[in-house]
């Protein structure tokens, strides 16, 4: 049996957004999607009951944060402080220096809009962050909030990089990245614009489903059951209230 992917959206809610996490939840569960991960910058977290809002709606509400900051060191402190205390954990990328940092860092899960601003990506960056596990973000979202000049640029710079994602495996997710309910947009949309885009509706299901896969791992981590990678603790019997 096929097991379809599970798409989850990484949004931006009140005050760093427009909208709250209880109305971009009530909008991603309409559109189809399982889970969203709540990406505000650091200084300006939102103030939510993901567990209340979870049973409310029916999806998956992940607290993480975006890391937004002025230079690597300055990074690097927040990404400390932030690693225990959330979920995902993605650094606002759109500098070289900032991108360069994030991906040799494998406790940054995500480096977020890395072709924004004066960011760009080459094959050191995407092979850096393969070797460390850093998800590189290939974001719809210039490409839907754009016209003319600007979206060409916007599509140029996804294809290229999901031309050095697709050659270095490196991981990635997707995003449109909204900052509103009316922003979002259905997976079944975002995949055929990656159709129009040139990467495929495939990679668009896959970088949406791994949000998703990306906060199970780490949910994981963090669990009494969790060793090292590759070892899990199991109940035994005993503990597990049965016979022997």
């Amino acid at each position: 049996m096929t097991v379809l992917p599970q798409p989850y959206e990484a949004v931006h809610a009140h005050p760093d957004g427009d909208a709250t996490v209880a109305r971009l939840a009530a909008t991603a569960s309409e559109y189809g999607f399982d889970g969203i991960v709540v990406r505000n910058h650091g200084d300006a977290r939102a103030e939510y009951d993901a567990d209340e809002i979870a049973d409310t709606y029916g999806i998956d509400v992940v607290e993480g944060v975006e890391i937004r900051a002025e230079d690597p060191s300055q990074a690097s402190g927040y990404v400390g402080s932030h690693r225990e205390s959330v979920t995902v954990v993605a650094v606002h990328g759109g500098t070289n220096a900032l991108n360069r940092f994030a991906v040799e860092q494998p406790s940054v899960d995500v480096l977020a809009h890395p072709m924004a601003g004066e960011g760009d990506v080459n094959h050191v960056i995407a092979k850096t962050a393969a070797d460390n596990g850093v998800r590189l973000e290939l974001s719809l979202g210039r490409v839907l909030g754009s016209e003319g000049g600007q979206r060409v640029q916007a599509l140029r710079d996804l294809r290229k990089l999901w031309d050095l994602v697709s050659e270095y495996d490196t991981p990635y997710v997707v995003s449109a990245d909204p900052r509103s309910h009316l922003q979002l947009r259905a997976p079944r949309e975002l995949a055929a614009l990656g159709d129009v885009a040139g990467i495929g509706t495939d990679a668009v299901e896959t970088g949406l489903a791994e949000w998703g896969e990306l906060a199970g791992r780490n949910r994981h981590r963090v669990s009494d059951a969790f060793v090292e990678p590759g070892v899990t603790v199991r109940e035994s019997a005993e503990d597990e209230g049965t016979d022997q």
